[in-house]
């Protein structure tokens, strides 16, 4: 490997050099999704909401009641849009809306899980988000061992993935982001 020598970094300074430099401020992101996939990680994604974001919008699953038979609880999946399944989200406010329509204007959808993420609602994000060209991650809150069967259902649907047990990481991962 070669040494960066003093002489480089003179050069980055002149005037010939500084005309390749982008001065202009970064923008916001469009859109940031952050979407709860369970009750503990709906707790973290309303405190963090509660932050100062650019354009970021942030949800919890809605969820069918369990019945006696025991079946449900969970995500309500409405209408399949071309083969994927479209979901009922809960915002931060309280009102509801789908999947399909929060993604419109989006360009990142970030998963929040802990130990009881849903696989189906990791589906119908990372399938809708993949058909619309839009970036997705996913946070994993707890120890790994815990968080394990969580992580197999995010990993085919997340580009990228962390595993952590600290909460604030939710609200660091985000302002990387930009969100």
């Amino acid at each position: 490997m070669q040494p960066i020598l003093a002489s480089s970094c003179k050069l980055a300074t002149t005037a010939a050099e500084a005309r390749y430099r982008i001065d202009a401020p970064i923008s916001p992101r469009r859109g940031a999704r952050v979407i709860a996939l369970d009750d503990g990680a709906a707790t973290v994604v309303r405190r963090v909401a509660q932050q100062e974001w650019n354009a970021a919008r942030f949800f919890t699953l809605v969820v069918d009641v369990p019945s006696a038979a025991g079946a449900g609880s969970g995500p309500v999946p409405v209408v399949a849009v071309d083969g994927v399944p479209d979901i009922a989200l809960r915002r931060t406010d309280g009102s509801n809306s789908l999947l399909s329509e929060e993604l419109v204007g989006a360009d990142v959808a970030v998963m929040v899980a802990t130990t009881d993420g849903s696989p189906v609602a990791a589906d119908a994000i990372g399938r809708a988000c993949a058909r619309r060209g839009i970036m997705t991650a996913g946070l994993v809150l707890g120890a790994q061992e815990a968080v394990a069967h969580t992580l197999v259902a995010l990993r085919p649907h997340a580009q990228v993935l962390l595993v952590t047990s600290d909460e604030q990481d939710v609200a660091e991962v985000l302002t990387a982001l930009r969100a």
